[in-house]
């Protein structure tokens, strides 16, 4: 999957969309963590502040659970 940049909805709305579905599918199942913002920018060619709106929207949606010094991880049930 990818970014397109030029779409009316913003890449960090695209992007959560994306890990979402990732989720969904089980490929981040429970409890695993997610990649790193890094390779998150990397992967989608996207800035660090736009992976990090993606995530807190999954946070916000209860999908995600950061934790300091360690990273973010796909919530259990």
């Amino acid at each position: 999957m990818t970014i397109d940049h030029g779409a009316a909805e913003f890449p960090y709305l695209q992007l959560a969309g994306i890990l979402r579905e990732r989720i969904r599918t089980g490929q981040y199942p429970a409890g695993r963590k997610i990649p790193a913002f890094v390779a998150l920018e990397q992967e989608f060619t996207l800035s660090g502040m736009t992976v990090r709106r993606a995530v807190n929207v999954l946070a916000a949606e209860g999908l995600v659970e950061k934790i300091p010094g360690r990273g973010t991880f796909v919530k259990r049930d």
